[in-house]
C-alpha cells in the first residue's frame, strides 16, 4: 500500500525549518478545514494535522527521518504500517490477558529485517511523450541502503548478539494495575525493541537501521497511450527495507500536460487550423504539423467551415496495442475577408450575382438543418462555454 510522506503532506522540504513547517501548516490547514473546503476533506484535514504533529515535535522528526513512524503503536520503521485501530492495538489487551492468566510467551522477538514501504510519486509528461512513450527520470526522496554497513545495521558488519535483558525472547513480564488487581503482562524489551539481539557497535550513519534517507533517479518506463491519472508501478524501487528487508515497489501517478497545438480526446488528436475562404471554394493543398512530422492536407473545393479532415494512424499509441493508433483530425476554420479593394470587390460582387441568378430564391428558410450531425464532444464543450 503506497503512502504519503509528512513532508509531503505539507509540502514542504526534508530541511525545512520550524518556522517553515508551522507557515506550511497554517496554509494547508486553511486550505483543508473542513469547514472551509466541505465535509468531503476531512480525512485529508487529518492526515495534514497528524503530520504537523510529528514535524513540529523535535524528537518524532528525528524518528521519522530514521525510518520510524511515532504513530506506530509497534514502534516499527516505516510512514505506518497500518496495523492498529484508532492507535489501540487490540492484539496488546488479549496478550494482556491471556499473559495474566496463563503466563503467555507473548509473539516473539521481532525480526531485525523488515520490508520497505511502497511509496508514491508524481510525474507530467508532455503530449508527445503519452503519443509514443518515452523513458522518463524521475528524482524523488526515499529511504536507500546505508553504504556504510551495507544495509545490515552494524558498523563493523558484525552479527547482532543475544539481548542480555530479554535474553533472546524480545519481551519481558511487567506487573500493571488493572479493576481486576495486579496483573502480569509483556511488553517489548526495551533494551532490544522487541528484537530479542542488540548490535554491539550499531552503524552510527543509520543507528543500526540499515537504511538512511537518500535522493534516487530512477528511469521510468512511460507506455504510449498513457492518460492523466494513470498509475504506473516500477516493482522494487520504494523505500529500501530495514536491515537488507525486501524494498518496496514504486508507484507513479501521471499528468499528462496540455499540448499548445493538439487537443487529445481519447486516442485521436484534434487541431485547427484557419484557411483563406478562396481555398474553401476552390481547393487547396497545404502542409500542417503532427507529432510524427510534416503532413500534407489536402482540402477539397467547397470545404464548408467547422469541416474535418481526419488523417489516419496519427494520433496516440493505443495503450495495450503499439500497432493501433488513433487519428488526427483537423477542424476547418474558414477565415472571411473583412476589407476589400476595389478589384476584389467587384469580382465578389459578380461571383454574388451569378448565384443569385442561378438560385430564383438564394435565403432558404427550413425548420432543421437540410443535413443534421449528431454534435461531437467539442461542439458540445462549444456550445457549454457559449
Amino acid at each position: 500500500m503506497a503512502v504519503a510522506d509528512y513532508y509531503k503532506v505539507l509540502g514542504v522540504e526534508h530541511d525545512a525549518t520550524e518556522e517553515d513547517i508551522k507557515r506550511a501548516y497554517r496554509k494547508m490547514s486553511r486550505k483543508y478545514h473542513p469547514d472551509l473546503a466541505g465535509p468531503e476533506f476531512e480525512e485529508k484535514f487529518k492526515e495534514v494535522n497528524t503530520a504537523y504533529e510529528v514535524l513540529s515535535d523535535p524528537e518524532k522528526r528525528r524518528m521519522f527521518d530514521m525510518g520510524v513512524d511515532p504513530n506506530d503503536p509497534r514502534g516499527s520503521a516505516g510512514y505506518g504500517n497500518g496495523q492498529s485501530f484508532s492507535g489501540f492495538d487490540m492484539g496488546d489487551v488479549f496478550g494482556q490477558f491471556f499473559d495474566a492468566f496463563g503466563g503467555g510467551t507473548g509473539n516473539g522477538p521481532i525480526p531485525r529485517s523488515q520490508p520497505g514501504r511502497d511509496q508514491l510519486e508524481e510525474l507530467s509528461v508532455d503530449l508527445k511523450t503519452a503519443v509514443f512513450g518515452a523513458q522518463q527520470h524521475l528524482k524523488f526522496s526515499t529511504f536507500g541502503t546505508c553504504q556504510a554497513c551495507k544495509g545490515t545495521g552494524s558498523e563493523h558488519e558484525e552479527p547482532p548478539v543475544t539481548c542480555p535483558t530479554c535474553h533472546g525472547a524480545g519481551y519481558t513480564q511487567k506487573v500493571v494495575r488493572t479493576l481486576l488487581g495486579q496483573m502480569m503482562t509483556s511488553v517489548p524489551c526495551e533494551t532490544c525493541q522487541g528484537h530479542g539481539n542488540v548490535f554491539e557497535h550499531p552503524c552510527q550513519e543509520c543507528q543500526g537501521t540499515g537504511r538512511i534517507r537518500t535522493e534516487r533517479d530512477v528511469v521510468i518506463p512511460i507506455p504510449g497511450g498513457v492518460q492523466t491519472d494513470s498509475r504506473l508501478r516500477v516493482p522494487g524501487q520504494g523505500e529500501a527495507g530495514e536491515c537488507n528487508g525486501q524494498p518496496g515497489d514504486l508507484y507513479v501517478d501521471i499528468t499528462v500536460k496540455k499540448d499548445k497545438q493538439f487537443t487529445r480526446d481519447g486516442n485521436d488528436l484534434h487541431c485547427w487550423i484557419r484557411i483563406p475562404m478562396t481555398w474553401a471554394v476552390l481547393g487547396h493543398t497545404t502542409t500542417i504539423d503532427s507529432f510524427d512530422g510534416e503532413q500534407t492536407l489536402e482540402i477539397p473545393a467547397g470545404t464548408q467551415p467547422e469541416q474535418t479532415i481526419e488523417l489516419k494512424n496519427l494520433g496516440l499509441t493505443k495503450l495495450n496495442d503499439k500497432e493501433q493508433r488513433g487519428n488526427l483530425v483537423v477542424h476547418i476554420n474558414v477565415q472571411i475577408p473583412t476589407k476589400l479593394n476595389d478589384k476584389e470587390r467587384q469580382l465578389v460582387e459578380e461571383f454574388a450575382q451569378q448565384q443569385n441568378d442561378a438560385n430564383e430564391q438564394p435565403v432558404q428558410q427550413s425548420s432543421r438543418p437540410a443535413t443534421p450531425q449528431k454534435k461531437g464532444f467539442f461542439s458540445k464543450i462549444k456550445d457549454a462555454l457559449g
